[in-house]
């Protein structure tokens, strides 16, 4: 019979005793799925007296989750304390080079430090699991890594920061402005200790770039992604993209051109009726396309103690299983630096101006989009508001490149009141 396979957890958050519980409370399931025992043999955390709602007292305490990393009986370092750097990097890198095995739910630790953290793993036999780390409970790092590692994958896109859907859907369905229904997330607890983390799209960038890593066999390249949060996303802008047959998400989306990797995290229309739009609530979304698979919806819940504990398990029964992963689905050493590419793959956008009222506003907003190639496919006028005209605008296909030169020509026909609202349109 093989040993027991003994973790050690570093982080006892919310899905550090989430991950006691499973290990406590399914140990027989463990045992029949994996053929081998898996035990808790040491933790730590900053707070050694706080109840966690699960007993601790069986296992060794350690102050710093670097000498937890570095125990003789520890076989996989669990770490769940968070950050891009300090405990967290130290304590990895420690397990790391002590021949341990890693399992992590740090999005952001990858995110900066993921190339040299894989050539670390890969230099010492060891492997670096992060399933927890992108998408909750969705088994997204599996889905790429494994089950569809045979495809060309030709773009992944998704929602993947649930507080982001949760304020969008609420000023929809609430009618809520963005600030009221920020202030409603926070005091539901849903936001990070950081709210532009959130809704400045940080969060979901960090996990975007971990997949654009493993899709297109890239180093990741975290700084490369085009970053644009959901605050300036109006409820006019949701009332009236709904009436056009969209909803507005904050939307991740990679793909490889000749140009270079695009990967950019911004709000999007996307239409109504599709998967994405139908997502409600703090629900993840991520849809993979290969050229052999055609489209893959993967759907479920991206944050919180059980989903989060059940992507830890699940990486962590694979070790005990025997299965043995590169960190990004290929050897470290054939990952290779991506050229960035700005999102320049043609497609619809959205335009919500505010236009003064006087004759010919209209057209001088259509022959600026005309002279810089930007035909309109639909246009829609809404009542006046003080002095100002709304008008929506959706494109036919163009490049963002040409709608930029559209807008900076805008000013000068005199009858913009203010900026622009763009959104991109990406089809489903």
């Amino acid at each position: 019979m093989s040993d027991p396979l003994r973790l050690g957890i570093a982080g006892l958050g919310t899905v550090g005793a989430g991950v006691v519980k499973i290990v406590r409370q399914k140990a027989a399931l463990l045992e029949a799925r994996t053929g081998r025992e898996i035990a808790v043999s040491a933790v730590s955390a900053r707070n050694r007296d706080k109840d966690r709602g699960v007993p601790l007292s069986s296992y060794a305490w350690e102050d710093d989750p670097v000498t937890l990393a570095t125990r003789d009986d520890v076989d996989v370092f669990v770490e769940l304390v968070g950050g891009s750097d300090g405990p967290a990097k130290a304590a990895v890198e420690a397990a790391l080079k002590a021949g341990k095995d890693v399992v992590t739910a740090n999005k952001a630790l990858l995110a900066h430090h993921g190339q040299a953290l894989a050539e670390l793993a890969e230099a010492n036999g060891c492997v670096l699991r992060f399933e927890a780390a992108v998408a909750g409970g969705i088994p997204v790092i599996k889905a790429l890594t494994e089950g569809l590692a045979a495809n060309e994958i030709t773009r992944v896109m998704g929602v993947m920061n649930g507080t982001c859907n949760y304020i969008l859907t609420r000023m929809e369905n609430g009618g809520l402005s963005y600030d009221e229904a920020f202030a409603e997330a926070d005091g539901l607890g849903y936001l990070e200790a950081d709210p532009e983390l959130d809704v400045g799209g940080i969060d979901a960038g960090h996990k975007l770039s971990l997949l654009s890593a493993i899709a297109y066999g890239t180093q990741v390249a975290f700084d490369a992604v085009e970053l644009e949060g959901i605050g300036r996303v109006s409820i006019e802008d949701i009332r009236q993209a709904s009436d056009m047959g969209y909803k507005i998400k904050l939307l991740g989306v990679c793909r490889m051109t000749g140009r270079g990797l695009e990967q950019s995290m911004s709000p999007c229309l996307v239409p109504a009726t599709s998967p994405l739009g139908q997502l409600e609530g703090g629900t993840n979304m991520v849809v993979i396309e290969g050229d052999q698979v055609g489209q893959i919806v993967l759907r479920g819940a991206g944050a919180g103690e059980g989903p989060t504990a059940s992507a830890v398990m699940g990486d962590v029964m694979d070790i005990a299983r025997g299965t043995r992963v590169t960190t990004f689905g290929a050897p470290a050493s054939r990952l290779v630096a991506s050229t960035p590419a700005k999102a320049a793959t043609p497609a619809p956008y959205y335009l919500r101006l505010a236009l003064a009222d006087k004759p010919g506003a209209l057209a001088k907003v259509a022959s600026a989009l005309g002279e810089a190639g930007v035909s309109i496919n639909r246009m829609r006028q809404y009542d006046h508001a003080a002095d100002a005209a709304p008008v929506l605008i959706v494109t036919h296909k163009t490049t963002r490149a040409a709608l930029d030169a559209a807008l900076a020509a805008m000013p000068a026909t005199g009858v913009v009141n203010d900026a622009p609202v763009v959104l991109r349109i990406e089809q489903v």
